[in-house]
Order: C-alpha cells, then sequence, then structure tokens
C-alpha cells in the first residue's frame, strides 16, 4: 500500500485542507503516515503570511527530503501559489499543487505514481468563480472545522493572501447543511466556521453568514458554534442581535485589529478606524457582556512613529483585550507596504513586539481571572489520569479533577481559581 504523510503549516483553513486531504488519500487506498515515519509521498501544506513562513515551509521540504530521498515530495497552499517555480526546483519535490486542485490530488500524485517525473498543477486562482467543496469529518477530536469560505478582495496594503487565494467563493448553505449533519452524526459537540475572509461569506451568491450559522439550526447534537477570525465591518446591530440570541454561538469574537492608530489603518489599507473599532466592541460586550475579545496586531508597520505605537498601545489597554496575537511587520513581496518608505529597524519592531506581548498576558490574565467563582461550561479536550483539561464557549483553557474520561463531553465546573493561564475547577454535574 502506498504510504503518504501530511505535513501543515498556517491557519486553520490549512488546517481543515490538509485534513480534508488525508481523508480522500485514505479514501481512495492509500495508507497515511506519521510525518517522521518513512512514506512514498509527503504533502507539505505551506503558508505564505510572512517570511518566516516561507523559510519554516523550505525547511520542512529539506526535512522530508533528507529523511528520505527517494519519496516524492508534493507541496501545496499558499506558498506554493504563489513561489510555484521556485518549489519546483528544490531537491525532492516532484509536485506543486497551490490553492486549488484538492479535489484532484489524489489523481495527480498517481500520474506521479506512474512515471511522469514532476508536475506543476498551479492554476491562476484570480479567474476561480466557484467554492471547492472539500469535505473534513475525520472522527478524531473532539471540535471540528467546517470551511464556508475562501479568497478575499480586500487587499491590506501588508498582506499577500489575496493574491495566493484569488477572489471571494461561498460554500453553497445546502453544502454547509449536509457537512454540518455529518458532523453531528459523527458525534462533535463543537463545530468552528473558518474561512480566508469569514465576513465576506456570501458575497458572491447573495447569502449570509448568519444564512450559514442557521444551518445548524434543529441539530441538537451540534451544541456549539464557534467563528474564526472577523472584521468589525459587517458587525451590524442586527447581525450582534442575532448573535446573542443564538445559544449555539461561542461568546468568543476575534476581531482582528493589526493597528490602534488611524493613520497606521489607513496605510494599512484597512476599512475601519479605532472608533469603528471600538464602537462594534462596545457594541458586542453590551448585548454579551462577558464575551472574549481577541485580535491581532501587526508591529513595526512602514512608517509606524513613536506616537502611533503608543496610540496602539492606550488603545488596547482601553479595549482589554482577552487575548493578543502579536506579529512583527514582515516584508511581502508584491504589497503596497513592500514598497513603502520609512521601513522600522528590526531591533525595534521586535521590541515593540514584545512589549504588546507583555501587555496581552497582563490583559489575558486579568480577563480569566474575573471567572473565579463563577460555573462554566466546559468542553473537555484531554484526560490526563487524575484530571482532564478543556476549554469554555469563551475559549479560556479549564482543568478540573477527574477520575474518568469525559473527553468530549460538556460538563459544568466552578472555577476556584487561576494557575499560569488556564482555570483551575471542580465539576459540578
Amino acid at each position: 500500500m502506498t504510504k503518504v504523510a501530511f505535513y501543515t503549516l498556517g491557519c486553520k483553513v490549512n488546517q481543515y485542507e490538509t485534513q480534508a486531504m488525508e481523508e480522500l488519500f485514505e479514501a481512495n487506498g492509500f495508507e497515511t503516515v506519521s510525518f517522521s515515519e518513512p512514506a512514498d509521498f509527503y504533502i507539505i501544506n505551506t503558508c505564505t503570511v510572512t517570511q518566516i513562513s516561507d523559510k519554516k515551509s523550505r525547511q520542512i521540504i529539506s526535512r522530508a527530503h533528507s529523511a528520505s530521498p527517494s519519496a516524492g515530495i508534493i507541496v501545496t497552499g499558499c506558498y506554493a501559489q504563489r513561489a510555484s517555480s521556485e518549489l519546483m526546483k528544490l531537491p525532492g519535490v516532484r509536485m506543486v499543487v497551490g490553492t486549488g486542485n484538492r479535489n484532484e490530488i489524489v489523481e495527480l500524485v498517481k500520474t506521479l505514481d506512474s512515471g511522469i517525473e514532476k508536475i506543476n498543477a498551479v492554476r491562476d486562482v484570480r479567474h476561480e468563480r466557484e467554492f471547492e467543496p472539500i469535505s473534513a469529518t475525520k472522527d478524531e477530536k473532539t471540535r471540528a472545522h467546517l470551511k464556508i469560505q475562501d479568497g478575499c478582495d480586500r487587499y491590506c496594503s501588508y498582506c499577500i493572501i489575496p493574491y495566493a487565494r484569488g477572489p471571494v467563493r461561498s460554500r453553497s448553505l445546502k453544502s454547509i447543511g449536509d457537512e454540518l449533519e455529518s458532523l453531528e452524526r459523527k458525534g462533535f459537540p463543537e463545530v468552528v466556521f473558518t474561512g480566508i475572509h469569514l465576513m465576506s461569506f456570501g458575497k458572491d451568491t447573495g447569502t449570509s453568514l448568519k444564512d450559514a450559522i442557521a444551518q445548524a439550526d434543529g441539530l441538537t447534537g451540534i451544541r456549539r458554534i464557534r467563528l474564526g477570525s472577523l472584521e468589525p465591518v459587517g458587525l451590524t446591530d442586527e447581525f450582534i442581535d442575532y448573535l446573542a440570541g443564538n445559544s449555539k454561538i461561542c461568546r468568543h469574537f476575534h476581531l482582528s485589529l493589526q493597528s490602534g492608530s488611524a493613520g497606521v489603518l489607513r496605510r494599512m489599507n484597512r476599512k475601519y478606524s479605532p472608533c469603528d473599532f471600538e464602537d462594534r466592541v462596545n457594541r458586542l460586550r453590551q448585548a454579551m457582556p462577558e464575551c472574549a475579545i481577541t485580535t491581532d496586531i501587526i508591529a513595526g508597520f512602514p512608517g509606524e512613529t513613536e506616537e502611533e505605537f503608543a496610540q496602539t498601545l492606550e488603545f488596547v489597554k482601553r479595549i482589554r483585550f482577552a487575548r493578543l496575537h502579536v506579529f512583527p511587520y514582515s516584508v511581502r513581496s508584491g504589497t503596497k507596504a513592500a514598497q513603502m518608505p520609512d521601513k522600522i529597524p528590526g531591533p525595534v519592531k521586535h521590541m515593540r513586539a514584545k512589549e504588546l506581548i507583555e501587555l496581552g498576558k497582563l490583559l489575558e490574565r486579568e480577563y480569566i481571572g474575573q471567572f473565579v467563582g463563577t460555573r462554566q461550561e466546559v468542553l473537555f479536550e484531554q484526560f490526563k489520569e487524575d484530571h482532564i483539561e478543556g476549554y469554555t464557549g469563551t475559549y479560556i483553557r479549564v482543568r478540573a479533577g477527574a477520575n474518568s474520561d469525559l473527553t468530549g463531553c460538556l460538563r459544568n465546573v466552578f472555577i476556584e481559581g487561576v494557575s499560569e493561564e488556564r482555570l483551575i475547577g471542580s465539576i459540578v454535574d
């Protein structure tokens, strides 16, 4: 039996697509093995959001070739889409696929198995208009992911992803409903909706993210719907009220900020101001007072002055985010930001990132500390001898004493304290 191994870099969408490819190969008689084991083919799903992502992708390709020089390496994902010719020259690489052709990848690999030496199967995603419906329902985890959207047309000045993913394409409501029913049958209590730009769902089909969420109505086995990264643009009062009134929706909203400075946001070509962002956060908290608001921030964007960085720090403190994901700015050739003057020196970027990370840790401790003395519903995911861990709807990790494996179960936990970045408690039902 032909053996195939997988490695994923990057976002939840990439993780979903890798799982879907694994299931396609297994359905066609291939044996999937760990990436550390000998295999006939290594499929590496790459990310290109930063220079570090590109470097990691090349390192994993090199590692696979060094471990199994005779194996065929297939490179997929955003880096493959953006730099297929470059990747085709790397030792061991026999095929580059990009961000499309997922449903065809098994047949493409079979052509390699039949003697064809190399294939560059990357196609121009700028002309893609249909969502590629792939399925990932393997019963391995307590939380399933469901990709409902692909592509982006926002063209933020620093971001290469619209060029790697193409225009907005949305999954059909019927396909979403069918997948949710399949996940319910497999026993997943939580489903995470993912996409490249989730708030753009339905822009091409005349539907909406609300319509997508509604496909879970009546599916009693699916207790939680968690939304991936959102932008404040599109978070209308009506949509927020809908989210607040839907008991399945996890009270955790990741709103991508990138900067708390109005000037930096304009240079980034973001479609909102700090005031717009704060207004939507206040509206979410008005509707769902204990909701967790998490975010992404880029430190050291071209031209970011000390004053603008101070504005970001002050904004982060005022919003009181539950968690920060901080990234030093990374030049991406082909983007407008790459041509901007006044690049911030590396040491300054990293110093600013470090300051934001430390602030984020402080804010996270403050946020999770407010739940001590309360009862929280936890979806348990990992059993370890005398205790079990899982997550609240607000995506806080919780540890509780347990003498039996409750993985996949939702239980109420009385929160007694905080240890590092998790809550400690006792199961009360």
